[in-house]
Formats: C-alpha cells, structure tokens, sequence
C-alpha cells in the first residue's frame, strides 16, 4: 500500500503498509515484502500467491518472493540513483525465480505441480514500473477513482470478452468454473504471460498505489473503491487495514 504526500518536484515521499489474512485455510500460500528502506526515494514491494495446495502452493510463493527479493536487493543502489533499467531487471527476477521453481520440481518429485502468481510494483522518484505473472491485481487510486493498472492473467477477461461481443451471457461469464483458471504463471516451465512495460507510470502526490492477491477480488472494485475512499486520510496501515476488514 503506497501513499503519495509532496516531497520534492520529482520524488515522493512514500508511506507503506503490508497486511495479510489466512482467511479460511489452515495454511498460508501467499507471500508478501516490501522494501521502501526510510529516507530513500525508491523501492519495491512482491506479491506472490502460491499454487498447488498445502503441500507446494507455500513452498512455491515462499521460493519466488525470495529469489526476486535477492535479485532486486543486489541492485538497490541503482534503484535509488535512477540508474536501473528497471524493466529488464524485474524480467530477470521473474526469470531467475522461474528457474529455481523448476530446480526445486526436479529435486523433490511431490512439489510437482507447484507454481507462483507475481507482482511486483517498483517506485522510483515519480515513476511507477511492476511485473505481473497471473491474476494478482495491481490497483491505482487516483482523484477518487479506482483502476486496475495491470493485466489479468487469467480466463476473466478473455470471458468479459466475450459477453460484450455477444458470444455469452454475463450470468454465465459471472459463474463459469473456469472463470478463475490462470492463463500464465511461475511454474519452472515457460511462462506463458508477462505484463512489464517498459514506459513507466508517473505517479502524484495523493495516489494510492493496492498491490494484492486475488484475494482482494471478493470484493467488488466498487466496494474497494469506496472503502480506500473511507479511509484515504488516515495512513497506509489505516488503509491497509480496512481493507482486510472489508
């Protein structure tokens, strides 16, 4: 959760918050850090929601959050001078992290199967870069408006599309089994999907930057909108927290 405040003509002063729920499961597969080191004016935050129930969906999110941690970690002083070519290092993060997953598939046989979702947003001075991998959605709210910024890697749109041409219904689309299924992920193959633009998104004073996973969309983008609305002048944990609470 990233909150914008004036800080200089080019640079934001950032506040961040993390938070997390098991919700219904006696197990957590998501993983999530941030690293907005105090004083600097960049840095980044990794959502990853794992795949592959109890015995590897953990594992596997566990995996990804730390390979791309160390890799961006190894770069964080030209993060913060502005020097990184940020783009392509998010794509060798996700690459890195990919090849390690199939490492650990080929050295244990019972975390066949696993895999990882991923998100990472990257702020530095007024611009905003991330990677996507799966469903975890990246949420923008700007003037008292919300937008979801990145693409979904998942059966979702391709369903949307076809209510709007036609082709289905929208109760049908709403309720299809595959609705949920995940069109790209990290998984030790090939990943099929990658959103990682290579010209950022300037940022303003105020934005409030929702890095999550899916997990946020049991609720509507209506009732995430306003709920940040009802609580956009407190804090990021403030935040943060209401919408756990939601």
């Amino acid at each position: 959760m990233l909150d914008g405040e004036p800080y200089k003509s080019v640079a934001l002063q950032i506040d961040v918050a993390t938070a997390a729920i098991k919700g219904g499961r006696d197990y957590q597969e998501d993983s999530l850090i941030s690293s907005f080191p105090l004083g600097q004016t960049a840095g980044f935050a990794i959502v990853a929601d794992g795949l592959g129930g109890h015995a590897a969906g953990d594992v596997a999110s566990a995996l990804v959050t730390a390979e791309v941690f160390g890799q961006l970690q190894m770069k964080e002083g030209a993060l913060e001078d502005g020097t990184l070519d940020i783009p392509k290092t998010l794509r060798d993060a996700a690459q890195a992290a990919n090849k390690r997953l199939a490492q650990q598939v080929a050295e244990n046989d019972e975390l066949y199967g696993m895999g990882s979702t991923l998100l990472v947003p990257v702020i530095s001075g007024d611009k905003l870069n991330w990677i996507s991998i799966g469903d975890s959605p990246l949420f923008l709210f700007r003037d008292g408006q919300l937008s979801q910024i990145n693409k979904d890697h998942s059966m979702a749109p391709q369903l949307e599309m076809m209510v709007k041409v036609g082709a289905m219904d929208a109760e049908v689309a709403k309720n299809h089994p595959e609705r949920n299924a995940l069109t790209s992920v990290v998984n030790g193959n090939e990943i099929a999907l990658i959103d990682c633009p290579e010209t950022p998104t300037t940022i303003k004073p105020g934005d409030i930057i929702i890095a999550s996973s899916d997990g946020m969309q049991f609720l509507t983008n209506e009732e995430i909108e306003q709920t940040v609305k009802n609580a956009r002048q407190g804090s990021s944990d403030v935040i943060a927290m209401a919408l756990v609470a939601a």
